[in-house]
C-alpha cells in the first residue's frame, strides 16, 4: 500500500486523526491497533505504551449506521 506524497512511513510512525465534527480523536499505532478517546494525552500515552493494549484493535470501523456526535460550540 503507498502513501501520499509526503506522507510519514516507518516501523514507529503513529498517528491521531480528528474525527471531523466531533469531539473524537483516533489514535492509530504502528502495529495497526487503533483507539478513540476525546482527550489527546490519553492517546499519546497509550500509543508509547506499545505493545502494552495493543493486541487487538480497540476501536471498531467507521459504521455508516453509528450514531454521530456533533460538536457543540463552548
Amino acid at each position: 500500500m503507498s502513501s501520499p506524497a509526503g506522507m510519514l512511513t516507518g516501523d514507529r510512525v503513529y498517528r491521531i486523526h480528528w474525527l471531523p465534527g466531533t469531539d473524537i480523536l483516533r489514535g492509530v499505532c504502528h502495529c495497526g491497533a487503533q483507539r478513540v478517546a476525546e482527550e489527546p494525552v490519553e492517546l499519546w500515552e497509550w500509543l508509547l505504551a506499545h505493545p502494552q493494549g495493543h493486541q487487538a484493535p480497540a476501536a471498531p470501523p467507521p459504521s455508516a449506521d453509528a450514531p454521530t456526535r456533533l460538536a457543540v460550540p463552548a
